[in-house]
């Protein structure tokens, strides 16, 4: 039997702080070229393209590029050009394809699909010789080196710090450079908290709802599909602004629920919402910095808001894989699912 610190899963997410320091470094150079580039012809809107957790990637890019960008960012559906084969009009768009592998085919015939319909194709990819790096018009390494556990954690979080970057270096916004200054050591500090109250509130639990809103809403996806996979948990995620349209007919006496927040515009009504889960009777945590009470998940201080979900989900790594262990699971190798997920 593994024990926690054992696991692969435990390992990759504990060494996402020096991979994305070593990122930061070594694309500098790339991102500050590609952000003179699009600050002097700036495409009319951006289109993501992924699936898995780079789509969970994806949605904390658009938050980040329609708020510190002023571009609207959408999500293609690469059914669209993999299976239905219909033409998109994509001339002056920014076209973001995010992908661990770089080799899933129905990713590769978007993009391909995309750039045939003028769009500007831009890979987020961690394998720098895969099928798609070699088609993208421009490629950004995530740099997170290879991940064996086949729960995605430092590539996960390496794509949210490329995305981060590149808004920072197309924006030219100073205090994007200095989130970005600040965040190896704020994940350091991630690492180190102590979220062991979430995993013993989970451990004989069967359904839960993680809960974010804006640069958060990412994390909530991403720690979902953490839970279903590497914890044998149902859980399923919603964007604060939403879950009272239906979903909170589900929330009774001891409901668990998690909920990211950010110390942004959206913090006031998240937390407003996790007092109405828990005035139901909902067990419920609250990761977010400057936050306190018996229900608070620590974070580290004065995180900025923008880089707060990466931090965040680090220390929700952590968690998710010890917990896995205490219910009879191994993070590293879920049932019935592979590393690299070729859909067609």
């Amino acid at each position: 039997m593994k024990s926690p610190d054992d696991t692969l899963m435990y390992q990759e997410a504990h060494a996402a702080a020096d991979v994305i320091a070593h990122q930061l470094d070594a694309n500098a150079g790339l991102l500050a070229e590609l952000g003179e580039r699009l600050r002097a012809r700036p495409p009319r809107c951006i289109v993501t393209c992924a699936r898995g957790s780079s789509d969970h990637a994806a949605a904390y890019a658009k938050y980040v590029f329609e708020t510190r960008l002023g571009v609207v960012t959408a999500s293609a559906s690469p059914s669209v050009s993999s299976i239905y084969d219909a033409p998109l009009d994509l001339e002056d768009t920014l076209f973001v394809a995010v992908s661990q592998s770089g080799k899933s085919p129905d990713l590769l015939r978007s993009a391909e699909a995309a750039r045939a319909a003028g769009a500007q194709v831009l890979a987020l990819v961690n394998v720098e010789d895969s099928p798609l790096a070699r088609m993208a018009d421009t490629v950004v390494p995530l740099r997170a080196g290879p991940e064996r556990s086949v729960a995605a954690t430092k590539s996960y979080l390496a794509t949210l710090s490329a995305v981060l970057q590149l808004a920072a270096c197309w924006s030219g916004e100073e205090s994007l450079h200095a989130a970005l200054d600040r965040l190896p050591g704020d994940l350091r500090q991630g690492w180190d908290m102590d979220w062991r109250p979430l995993g013993e509130g989970l451990r004989a639990v069967h359904n839960l709802f993680v809960v974010g809103r804006g640069y958060g809403f990412g994390a909530a996806l991403e720690a979902a599909l953490k839970l279903k996979e590497t914890c044998g948990l149902h859980a399923e995620a919603f964007s604060a602004a939403e879950v009272r349209h239906g979903p909170m007919a589900l929330v009774g006496e001891g409901f668990p629920v998690l909920v990211f927040a950010q110390e942004d515009g959206t913090l006031e009504n998240t937390l407003a919402l996790a007092a109405e889960f828990r005035a139901r009777g909902a067990r419920v945590w609250v990761a977010a910095p400057g936050v306190s009470g018996p229900d608070a998940l620590p974070m580290p201080a004065g995180v900025p808001a923008i880089s707060t979900p990466l931090v965040a989900v680090q220390s929700f790594y952590r968690a998710a894989s010890a917990l896995s262990l205490e219910r009879g699971y191994d993070p590293d190798v879920p049932p019935h699912l592979r590393k690299v997920t070729e859909t067609l």
